[in-house]
């Protein structure tokens, strides 16, 4: 039997929930509004989220390492063919090399200084 304090906790536990989700809606939305728009190709960025100077990549130089003028911190890359493994030092070096993957949108875990493309 519904008394109203049930009918009240219950409209209150469904209001929090809503609150909630929207909440977890606002967030999703404003960490995506800080980057470009995707679009084909690749670009590495030297700041984070998709900001910075930018530099554009060339998907059909496979396997050639680039060493890059300056680091940098995120990329965007939407191919259906090629990936992008960026490396911490010069010269395609470093213990520890990133993989993107052919649709990727990320900040990189370091600073990286060259990279790689590969085929997807």
């Amino acid at each position: 039997m519904l008394t109203p304090t049930t009918k009240f906790y219950g409209a209150a536990a469904a209001g929090a929930l809503a609150l909630s989700l929207i909440g977890l809606g606002a967030g999703s939305a404003q960490a995506a509004a800080g980057w470009p728009p995707l679009q084909e190709g690749a670009l590495l960025y030297a700041e984070s989220d998709g900001s910075g100077a930018v530099t554009a990549v060339d998907l059909d130089d496979v396997g050639t390492c680039h060493t890059l003028a300056a680091p940098v911190r995120s990329i965007q890359i939407a191919s259906g063919s090629a990936s992008v493994t960026l490396y911490p030092e010069a010269g395609c070096g470093g213990v520890h090399a990133w993989a993107s993957g052919s649709l990727t949108q990320s900040n990189l875990p370091y600073a990286a200084l060259s990279y790689r493309v590969l085929p997807a």
